[in-house]
């Protein structure tokens, strides 16, 4: 492996609802980065099989009962990969030929709840890492359960540790603060796109972390959306009226990119790309890095713990344990 990794963010339309279809598509874009010269691969939030946008986008989305949204969900719940599911395998089985790590955003089902996961994947790893969304933003409570803290954690890299964190989550002070604990060198931050907040957060997080930062986002038109809907080949004429009813014709973006790979002083070393499909590249510096840390470490010299203290409950929290008399 060489000192400094080449970072690839894949900003690419997934085929919307459709899992298997998307997984193909998954496999044909990481071989395609593998093959620029990546050792890491990243996609947006929940690319697998695709950010909910009819949330953001469609009337009614939040009506109870709402005929419309009640399918969406039904074919969401449909095609979200399952822990010990073949969509897993195969991205693990890609990592492990291509000698890569992949970090992919996903719709996980467990039980009859729907969380916001990102797995990452580390070569020859044999399961993938996952992270669970501690908080369901806004109106994503319509669809994702909560993460908890058994899920907030770090794999090793031949370049350090390497974590991630899922959209808002980058505004959740505390959170950042137990990623940092983790001496994160390499951190994916996952969003649907990547707007201008979004990327204040991101150099935010790579400056306050000394880290470099994958800020991963899609690019996707409402043509992406419907079309690929329809590739179900599923008589869903409710849910297929919602997204209709999503503004703008079908070449109207719903996500539009943004990628941008960051060093560890806030500066971009790739900057975000907007209005196109494509892969990001980046070459990352850990010599710079090391520099970085000779004025802030917020988990070492730059800390305060005869002040603030912050205790991270890691356990798993189920809702019904059983246990024998």
């Amino acid at each position: 492996m060489t000192d400094n990794p080449t970072l690839a963010i894949v900003q690419e339309a997934p085929v919307f609802l459709n899992l298997d279809a998307s997984l193909e598509k998954a496999l044909r874009l990481i071989r395609a980065a593998a093959k620029g010269g990546a050792h890491i691969v990243c996609f947006a939030e929940c690319w697998l099989p695709g950010y909910p946008v009819w949330l953001d986008f469609a009337p009614d989305a939040a009506v109870w009962d709402h005929p419309g949204a009640k399918a969406l969900f039904r074919i969401l719940f449909d095609n979200s990969v399952t822990a010990d599911g073949p969509h897993l395998k195969a991205l693990q089985k890609t990592s492990d030929e291509l000698d890569i790590f992949i970090v992919m955003g996903s719709h996980e089902r467990s039980g009859n709840t729907l969380y916001n996961t990102s797995f990452t994947f580390t070569p020859n790893g044999g399961t993938p890492t996952a992270h669970r969304k501690l908080v369901p933003t806004y109106s994503e409570r319509l669809v994702w359960g909560r993460g908890d803290g058994s899920t907030l954690t770090s794999i090793e890299t031949p370049w350090g540790n390497m974590g991630n964190l899922i959209c808002w989550e980058h505004w959740m002070p505390l959170a950042r603060a137990a990623m940092h604990a983790l001496n994160e060198t390499i951190h994916i931050a996952q969003w649907p796109a990547v707007k201008d907040m979004h990327q204040v957060a991101s150099r935010h997080y790579a400056f306050e972390g000394r880290c470099a930062v994958a800020a991963a986002g899609s690019y996707m038109t409402k043509s992406d959306v419907v079309e690929s809907f329809l590739s179900l080949h599923s008589d869903e004429p409710e849910a297929l009226a919602m997204l209709e009813a999503m503004p703008g014709d079908m070449d109207s973006q719903i996500h539009s990119g943004g990628s941008a790979i960051i060093s560890a002083d806030g500066s971009y070393i790739t900057e975000p790309m907007y209005g196109t499909p494509g892969t990001v590249f980046g070459a990352l510096d850990m010599a710079l890095q090391k520099e970085q840390a000779q004025t802030l470490d917020t988990n070492g010299h730059y800390s305060r713990p005869d002040i603030f203290e912050l205790s991270v409950n890691t356990s798993p929290q189920p809702g019904v344990t059983f246990k024998e008399s």
